[in-house]
């Protein structure tokens, strides 16, 4: 803890005066608290307060075998699955499951058809909803008239523990209706993919204060790359050439969006900041974390999705409501609500947009596949550009444009490369069942 804190007041002494420097026109420039260094220090140490007591705990029970030695009872078999979880015999994943699914029951062309529009229509209507109205959220001053000038909201921890709470919620009730697989996940496990969760929902709400939703958009289509890099450290993976290739075309592609189209944020005149592209930066390698961690706990585990979406979602609530509390971020936010209550209703929208969203990735994903998934979630990456440089009058250039199209050839092509030598890995695969027989 010594070491945080003094990780924390060289970065309050050094680095933030240093930004601040170069963007002294903001409006957190004037309020050091609102600046996001020292609210991203404050957060992690409010975590810290949950971290460093449930890493006593778990080191002390993993130290006593409190699996061998702890009685039964509520209380010890919540220990127990907290450090160690359960003994069980793995069941199907998630891919063999809906697999043998499909194959259980055959579906007319026109019931596929219908199931697929409805998969389109939510996961396009849930996100792109999402897309408009955290932009709407972030860049607007709430309570503006001719008279007197509004307020920007400035909490973005608040954002990400109300649709946290509400995806938990969701995913309790469908755990309740919906016999899963015997969990034998530690519970504990949770905790490192729903901070990083957290961190790069924090940082993409952060982030839309000094850039456009349309730049944040983009540098998401990047993240492929971040991805394979912590896939090389996580889960020490190997890639093709093509995914390699793709990268770098994704590169490129966002390079000439970011160097050419001007943002118009909340910061009036201000193109991507210093800012923007730390924010953008961690939103990037917090999420590629969080990705390979719950693929690990997918393959090791063999955790459902709702049950990943509850344990992650638990441990997000805790994480951001025990922060919120310690920083007094809760009343900050109900006054602000009481004031605005505009902004009411766009969070409730927020939230159901974010919540119903996961159900719905999770629903596509098993009745077709990550790839039709992934296709879905990249026309809808172009249409919230399209969407909101309407909505909010983004410019962007010719060669932006040009810029993101590449992107969106890249990511094509990467969809259509990966789904080939699939294709021939079951064509292989069955070749050789065959002269075995």
């Amino acid at each position: 803890m010594a070491g945080l804190w003094c990780f924390g007041l060289l970065i309050v002494n050094f680095i933030v005066p240093c930004v601040l420097g170069t963007e002294s026109t903001t409006e957190q420039g004037n309020n050091l608290v609102d600046f996001w260094i020292v609210r991203f220090l404050i957060n992690l140490l409010g975590y810290a307060t949950v971290f460093v007591p449930g890493y006593i705990i778990i080191n002390y029970l993993r130290k006593i075998k409190y699996n061998e030695t702890g009685g039964h009872g509520v209380l010890q078999d919540f220990l127990r699955n907290l450090a160690f979880g359960k003994e069980s015999t793995l069941p199907l994943t998630q891919e063999e499951d809906s697999g043998k699914k499909r194959d259980s029951g055959e579906e007319s062309s026109f019931q596929r058809g219908l199931t697929l529009l409805f998969c389109v229509a939510g996961l396009q209507g849930s996100y792109l909803t999402w897309g408009v109205l955290q932009e709407k959220i972030m860049t607007s001053e709430y309570g503006r008239t001719e008279h007197s000038p509004g307020e920007f909201f400035k909490n973005s921890q608040f954002l990400v523990f109300i649709n946290r709470i509400l995806a938990f919620l969701i995913g309790l009730v469908v755990l309740l209706v919906k016999s899963q697989p015997t969990h034998t996940t530690p519970f504990y496990k949770y905790s490192f993919s729903s901070f990083s969760n957290i961190m790069s929902s924090w940082c993409q709400y952060e982030a839309l204060k000094f850039v456009s939703f349309p730049t944040q958009v983009m540098a998401k289509a990047s993240k492929v790359i971040p991805v394979m890099l912590m896939g090389k450290v996580v889960s020490r993976k190997k890639y093709d050439y093509h995914e390699y290739i793709t990268a770098g075309l994704i590169s490129v592609g966002v390079s000439l969006f970011l160097l050419t189209s001007g943002d118009i944020t909340r910061h009036k005149g201000s193109v991507t900041t210093v800012s923007g592209v730390i924010l953008l930066m961690g939103y990037m390698v917090f999420d590629s974390f969080t990705s390979n961690w719950q693929g690990e706990l997918f393959k090791r585990y063999k955790v459902s999705s709702i049950q990943m979406m509850t344990g992650v979602n638990l441990f997000s609530c805790l994480l951001t409501g025990v922060s919120l509390i310690e920083q007094g971020g809760f009343f900050e936010s109900l006054a602000f609500m009481t004031k605005h209550p505009d902004f009411i209703f766009h969070a409730i929208i927020l939230s159901l947009c974010s919540a119903g969203g996961q159900l719905f990735i999770f629903y596509t994903i098993a009745q077709f596949g990550p790839v039709t998934f992934t296709i879905i979630m990249t026309i809808r990456q172009g249409l919230a550009i399209l969407l909101s440089c309407i909505i909010y009058g983004h410019p962007v250039t010719l060669v932006g444009i040009m810029g993101v199209l590449i992107v969106f050839l890249a990511l094509f092509l990467r969809i259509y490369a990966n789904q080939r030598k699939r294709a021939l890995q079951q064509k292989s695969q069955q070749a050789s069942n065959l002269s075995k027989v």
